[in-house]
């Protein structure tokens, strides 16, 4: 991305914005206007078609941006690893480079002032208002996507990365080539803005409701809601206990759809170095009783009253 699109800012609104601000705003409101149209173009195989791309594309950013590029849970061969990491990109949630960065920050500096998507902000900074507030990740130009030289070493990553756009545009006009209005209002604007909508919220809404089962330190919650809706990334804080674990659904009932897919893999041959939590780690990670659990709360609180108290 060239510096001048980072640097380059307007204000309005009582803040500076950026050329990528601005961006994520115009492309995101074109999915959500896509949504609206979706009901007056329904079909069936537009119905389907989303479908196939919900799981697909979703598991590009679960599989591929979460669980293998960000926190490295396994190997595949590079042209599978590429595969599932260009449909990530077309789920327009950014560059593999980017999110792993934006990722990395958030396990780094977990509900922080520093977390790039804290939710002491709010509910709607830490779902979707971060993603209009470039300097909530990065802070400067300067700062940014430091995290991440392992990624920006591939000459792959490097291309989708200042190219990533232009694969969401490109596949849309396919889409309207291949089923009009129908495909592209279902296959582009309700699949991507749903699967969108779903992940953010295991910024904000995991990080405030459901169930705690592990001694974080952090307000991660495991929320079967959303466990189902992202693939089995809702178990928010299962994935905070044991962040290298390339399976987030420990109990049998823990629907977990990519590490289903991962185990597939590697009953074939192609996942490899799969890290999983030995039981003795879940034992020393486990909330054993209540007081643990009040502990844990008011170190919770007191993280952010801190926080609280240094915006002031």
């Amino acid at each position: 991305m060239p510096a001048w699109v980072v640097k380059s800012r307007v204000e309005f609104l009582g803040r500076e914005w950026n050329f990528v601000d601005i961006g994520s705003i115009v492309f995101l409101s074109t999915l959500h206007v896509l949504v609206l149209l979706a009901p007056f173009h329904f079909n069936w195989r537009a119905f389907w078609l989303a479908v196939a791309l919900y799981y697909l594309t979703g598991l590009g950013v679960t599989l591929s941006y979460h669980r293998q590029l960000s926190h490295r849970s396994f190997k595949l061969p590079k042209w599978l690893e590429y595969f599932f990491a260009y449909c990530g990109v077309l789920s327009v949630q950014g560059s593999p480079i980017e999110w792993a960065s934006t990722h990395r920050n958030h396990h780094q500096f977990t509900d922080t002032w520093d977390d790039p998507h804290n939710p002491i902000k709010g509910l709607w900074f830490s779902h979707i208002g971060w993603l209009f507030d470039y300097r909530s990740r990065f802070g400067s130009y300067e700062g940014r996507l430091k995290n991440v030289d392992d990624l920006k070493r591939q000459k792959f990553y490097r291309f989708l990365h200042v190219t990533y756009p232009l694969h969401s545009i490109a596949f849309g006009v396919l889409l309207y080539a291949l089923g009009g209005m129908p495909f592209l209002a279902w296959g582009l604007g309700v699949r991507a803005a749903l699967f969108a909508h779903a992940t953010f919220a295991l910024n904000s809404i995991c990080h405030r409701w459901g169930k705690k089962v592990w001694d974080t330190g952090d307000m991660s919650r495991n929320n079967w809601v959303f466990g189902l809706l992202t693939h089995g990334e809702g178990w928010h804080n299962n994935h905070h206990a044991f962040q290298y674990s390339a399976r987030h659904g420990f109990e049998w009932w823990e629907v977990d759809v990519t590490w289903y897919v991962i185990r597939f893999l590697e009953i074939v041959g192609l996942a490899t170095d799969v890290k999983l939590p030995s039981e003795t780690q879940k034992k020393r990670k486990a909330l054993s009783n209540k007081l643990n659990e009040e502990k844990l709360e008011t170190q919770v609180n007191n993280t952010k009253l801190e926080a609280q108290a240094k915006n002031e």
